[in-house]
């Protein structure tokens, strides 16, 4: 039995009006007086001082992300339909050592995050197994999530790094995020897709912000190789010393390759990323109804994307069509989701004189597992996300969204949720 809501054609219209709306402001008329133009003169301020520091070796980056989300429709719950505002902040530091020191090379990166609104929305209202806030992180203050040194060899063509890091899409090919599991149109939840499963692919456990040592070889502009080693145990609040060299010594291992063609068009060359990859967990797990650990967790995954139309020849220029999609799979003794498949495209200026903003549309469907069956109920659960990110300035950006999740939860009697958002962000 499903919920009372409003109904879908209503959602579909009033998205819709916001994107009409969306697509005829001036960003010139919007920057003219008011917050948005105190804003965008605080900016230029700041980026003319970052310019002036990376000359001397230091780089600045701050960025607030907000995001309001509201189930207008089914899910968990059937009574409390009421949205929520969750949000988080970025400061990073990139410190040059050749230019600060004199040193031969390398940097040093330095990332602290804070997050706010201490429930998760998506666990009380629609009981997504995916998600369907990438962004949500729970109730902290500031944490250092992220310090790394990376050093160059061979010409630059071999770049390593060690410390605490993110390791989902760390290193570009040819001006394409690669290495691991990146996406040029999917990979990004403070711009791009907000739903976990259009972020980063589910049958992957990568630790997050782990010690670890990553590589990446790229003797050429149309393939690389890349490999990891990071503590599977971690906590992300934490130094990670405690967890990487104490007690089990558990590590998280990835390996992948790709090639970055170009392919020729009307409008010139269309750059596309394909990547393959290898992971390796050794610790003792279970899915959610195992009664018995199992060492040695192994899976594979694919992420594609590729740029398919232009508009104009300039390379400097994003604007036209692209295609995205994600594959993975992982043992169903050792975890919940066990084959994942993903696909979606991007298309940047949409609208005549909106050049910047992104439409995009994404789905995904991960399979459970069948061992699993007294959690999950049912097999599988799917996603759906339309998005639309309007640059109202060089640093301000507005996203309305909606999201369907049909059987959320994977769990027979919950009704497919229909999920409305709006995402701001702030880049300086």
């Amino acid at each position: 039995m499903r919920t009372k809501g409003i109904g879908m054609r209503k959602v579909f219209f009033a998205l819709w009006l916001c994107l009409v709306f969306l697509a005829g402001l001036n960003p010139a008329a919007m920057g003219a007086g008011g917050e948005i133009a105190g804003i965008e003169n605080v900016s230029s301020g700041l980026a003319s001082l970052n310019a002036q520091m990376a000359d001397s070796g230091l780089e600045f980056g701050f960025g607030v992300t907000n995001v309001y989300l509201q189930n207008v429709r089914g899910g968990l719950s059937k009574h409390n339909k009421a949205g929520r505002f969750a949000g988080s902040y970025d400061l990073e530091l990139t410190a040059d050592l050749q230019k600060l020191f004199g040193a031969d090379g390398g940097i040093i990166y330095v990332h602290t995050e804070g997050r706010w609104s201490k429930t998760d929305y998506d666990g009380k209202s629609v009981g997504s197994v995916f998600g369907v806030n990438g962004d949500y992180g729970g109730r902290r203050s500031m944490d250092v999530v992220e310090l790394w040194y990376e050093g160059r060899a061979l010409d630059g063509s071999l770049v390593f790094r060690a410390g605490k890091m993110d390791l989902t899409g760390g290193f570009e090919c040819h001006g394409c995020p690669v290495s691991f599991d990146g996406s040029a149109f999917a990979n990004d939840e403070s711009a791009q897709f907000l739903n976990s499963a259009l972020v980063n692919n589910p049958t992957i456990p990568f630790p997050d912000y782990a010690l670890a040592v990553s590589m990446f070889y790229n003797p050429s502009d149309t393939w690389y190789v890349s490999a990891a080693a990071a503590d599977a145990q971690n906590d992300a609040r934490e130094t990670g010393f405690r967890t990487t060299f104490h007690d089990e010594d558990y590590f998280f291992y990835v390996f992948e390759a790709g090639i970055t063609p170009e392919f020729s068009s009307q409008n010139g060359p269309l750059q596309g990323a394909y990547r393959v990859g290898l992971w390796f967990d050794p610790q003792p797990k279970a899915n959610s109804d195992g009664s018995k650990n199992y060492r040695d967790d192994t899976g594979v995954y694919l992420s594609f994307d590729q740029m398919v139309s232009k508009e104009n020849s300039n390379p400097e220029d994003g604007q036209g069509l692209g295609v995205f999609f994600r594959y993975g799979y992982a043992s169903s003794k050792r975890n919940d989701v066990t084959n994942f498949v993903s696909a979606g495209l991007q298309y940047q200026g949409l609208f005549e004189g909106r050049d910047d903003d992104v439409l995009g549309f994404g789905f995904a469907h991960g399979s459970m597992s069948d061992s699993a069956d007294t959690t999950y109920t049912d097999d599988h659960e799917y996603a759906a996300e339309l998005y639309y990110n309007a640059q109202i300035t060089d640093c301000v950006s507005v996203s309305p969204l909606i999201q369907y999740i049909a059987n959320p939860g994977a769990v027979d009697g919950v009704s497919d949720a229909v999920v409305l958002g709006i995402r701001t962000q702030i880049t300086f």
